[in-house]
């Protein structure tokens, strides 16, 4: 059974958002992005499939069997002993490349106690981005804003109000930023990042005009407007606030906020002589460089890593050493309790 995949790319076709052509330039050395202009997210170590899709966005391993049926499969094989009595067989995590080839439109995710109750699903949708490439984003509320105005700039598509009412930050290559559940966003164009999830596609629309989507019909997971911007954090979020949430070229165990730990865990790593990682499921991203990558058991056959690749960690590959010159995200699921 595998304990080590180089997963190829996974880019859902046809998004209502353009971007696809700096995943193309990363992922040079796998040679399997999607090609067109509308192919901006590729999926990474994921068993979550497009909202209201059955298939759409799971990762399939080598021998052509999704990850997610393999997990359900082998669970403590993947994920471990104690991550499987504290989870069960949910991998708690979802990584993305994400190409804004356009400014994406200002959206909400629930929380998992919205989400449980009004969609039904497991969990809502926290985030984290580290960014590859940078530009400006918009996160979360400068004054309160009451239900009524928010949905009557909802309605009037009054995107101009929105903006205005939000904090606008500048981001840079290897900065990161959490996104709590709740808070209204907007990635800037031109920007380039790795997005650390909650492994669930629930997004809720403040924003449509002018994007390749229905926002009356899809920009609300099915409940109604009505019910679904009351997912929305109108809190007036300070200044001090928006910057805790903002990590300045972290590395190691600070490359994230410290209070997205609850949902996920995700480490920048610079790596010039052999570096001794913990087992443990997790998504690889080589950001730059080259090396290779050997698993501690003897006999194990070392693997080669370039800037780019993607690959997906089991916990039975168990303590693992990358050796080279390069720069590594590891992406992992919240420690358990």
């Amino acid at each position: 059974m595998t304990t080590l995949e180089h997963l190829k790319s996974n880019q859902p076709a046809d998004r209502f958002y353009r971007g696809g052509n700096k995943i193309r330039s990363f992922r040079s050395s796998d040679g399997g992005a999607a090609t067109g202009d509308h192919v901006p997210e590729d999926w990474v170590g994921s068993t979550t499939t497009l909202f209201g899709d059955a298939r759409v966005g799971l990762s399939r391993l080598a021998n052509g069997t999704t990850l997610r049926d393999a997990v359900e499969q082998h669970p403590q094989h993947w994920l471990g002993p104690k991550h499987v009595a504290a989870f069960g067989t949910d991998t708690r995590l979802l990584v993305k490349l994400l190409d804004a080839g356009e400014r994406l439109p200002v959206h909400v995710h629930p929380t998992d106690d919205f989400a449980f109750n009004h969609v039904g699903t497991q969990h809502g949708k926290a985030e984290a981005w580290y960014i590859l490439e940078g530009g400006t984003v918009h996160l979360g509320f400068t004054r309160a804003i009451e239900a009524e105005e928010l949905g009557r700039w909802v309605d009037a598509q009054n995107v101009t109000a929105i903006l205005a009412a939000m904090h606008t930050v500048e981001v840079h290559a290897g900065d990161s930023i959490y996104v709590p559940p709740g808070m209204p966003h907007a990635i800037g164009a031109g920007i380039f990042l790795i997005e650390v999830q909650q492994p669930e596609d629930l997004s809720i629309l403040l924003e449509w005009q002018d994007y390749a989507i229905d926002g009356p019909a899809d920009g609300h997971l099915g409940i109604g407007f009505r019910a679904a911007l009351d997912a929305t954090d109108t809190r007036a979020w300070t200044s001090a606030q928006i910057s805790a949430l903002v990590v300045r070229g972290g590395v190691s165990d600070h490359t994230l906020a410290d209070s997205s730990a609850e949902y996920f865990r995700a480490s920048r790593v610079n790596v010039s002589a052999p570096t001794t990682f913990a087992a443990g499921f997790s998504v690889l991203v080589v950001l730059s460089g080259t090396g290779m990558v050997t698993a501690s058991a003897p006999g194990s056959q070392a693997t080669p890593l370039s800037a780019g690749d993607t690959l997906l960690l089991a916990h039975a590959l168990g303590e693992f050493t990358v050796d080279g010159n390069l720069a590594v995200l590891r992406c992992q699921p919240p420690e358990t309790r």
